[in-house]
């Protein structure tokens, strides 16, 4: 069957830092998405929990490109495939996905040994009453004025509560703000009429291998990694030529 998906348009926060760095991806958007039931394949998870530990490395895309260096910290591991991680690298504000322990092109390689402290969130009313709603959210801008992105509030970051997964209608791809600050400070402002509506989702489609049809026809095969608790609707998808993580809802 054939799932409909939002049209976005194609740019990204992250495009200008990816187009030249190691991690180049395109940004376009497709219209449809069609869904396949898939054989699991079991994978053997690494017997060393790496999930919020501070790690370094180098990255070389292929033998012409040079090498660049890359520190960041690792949020999650994903339970439909143990050896693909959510890493959140230092001067970045969008989330990847990478099989960070068996990609030849991650080099040299090293888990710090200190992880970063797990620790509560204060303001827990205000978390969730921003969880599941649709914001928007300023971004100061080159020469000083704001520019608002209408978004969705996903979840909290795992071991990091002050820090939340959104989404944005100019770009669905999986970002990662300290959101409360930025509410507090007035950058960002809950929509009206957003109020969480989970709805009723019959079948979870984690673990189902998806088919991305752009609009010049080519097509990309990805994986649903992730149902976001607050939007049963809404699920993150990882596509085998990317290393983002892109956000649709599925209804």
């Amino acid at each position: 069957c054939h799932l409909c998906l939002k049209k976005f348009c194609s740019f990204s926060r992250c495009q200008n830092h990816l187009t030249s760095g190691p991690f180049q991806a395109s940004m376009q958007r497709n219209k449809i998405i069609s869904r396949k039931n898939v054989c699991s394949i079991p994978v053997t998870p690494p017997r060393r929990n790496i999930v919020g530990c501070r790690i370094k490395h180098k990255w070389k895309e292929n033998c012409y490109s040079p090498i660049s260096h890359w520190s960041g910290t690792v949020l999650d591991q994903v339970a439909v495939n143990p050896s693909l991680y959510l890493i959140k690298y230092d001067g970045f504000d969008c989330v990847y996905g990478l099989e960070i322990l068996r990609d030849e092109r991650v080099q040299d390689l090293e888990i710090l040994p200190d992880k970063i402290a797990s620790y509560r969130e204060s303001d827990t009313r205000l978390a969730e009453m921003i969880l599941g709603r649709a914001v928007e959210h300023q971004f100061e801008m080159g020469d000083g004025s704001k520019n608002g992105w209408r978004g969705l509030v996903l979840a909290t970051a795992p071991m990091m509560p002050t820090w939340f997964f959104i989404t944005y209608e100019k770009d669905p791809v999986l970002y990662l703000y300290q959101l409360l600050e930025d509410y507090k400070e007035g950058d960002l402002r809950i929509l009206p009429d957003s109020a969480m509506e989970p709805g009723e989702v019959v079948e979870s489609l984690v673990g189902k291998q998806v088919e991305y049809v752009k609009e010049d026809g080519q097509q990309r095969i990805g994986t649903v990694i992730h149902q976001v608790k607050a939007k049963p609707s809404v699920y993150f998808i990882k596509f085998e030529d990317d290393y983002h993580i892109y956000v649709y809802d599925m209804v």
